[in-house]
């Protein structure tokens, strides 16, 4: 099994599919990253010489930022953002959607489970 940027990928995928497992890696990534090595995209990752591998995980280490570096950088950012006070600071904080979504209906991703507000029964 190839262990890159610590993940382990799955040995019976297509390299160009299995790099998308590493978190900050997608399809358009991966290709660029097998284009600049010049390893066939239907290579299987058991397929993989341990020279291919390292190489792999050279071009990955210097050149994009992944896994706990990336997720580190987006809370971080976040972060400022709440920070400063500015309106999707705000809707960070108070988690509700950012990005100019309704809330009057659905948003439920976002605000959790309904909690009823109303009327209590008299004993």
């Amino acid at each position: 099994m190839a262990r890159i940027a610590g993940v382990d990928l799955p040995r019976g995928k297509r390299i160009e599919f299995a790099l998308t497992y590493i978190f900050g890696i997608g399809l358009t990534s991966s290709k660029e990253i097998l284009d600049k090595l010049r390893i066939d995209y239907n290579t299987r990752v058991r397929d993989l010489a341990d020279s291919e591998v390292s190489s792999i995980a050279k071009e990955i280490q210097e050149n994009y930022k992944v896994v706990g570096d990336l997720r580190k950088e987006r809370t971080m950012n976040i972060k400022r953002l709440m920070d400063i006070g500015c309106y999707r600071g705000l809707r960070h904080r108070r988690g509700l959607p950012c990005r100019g979504q309704r809330t009057r209906t659905n948003a439920r991703t976002r605000k959790g489970p309904r909690r009823t507000v109303g009327a209590r029964r008299k004993k």
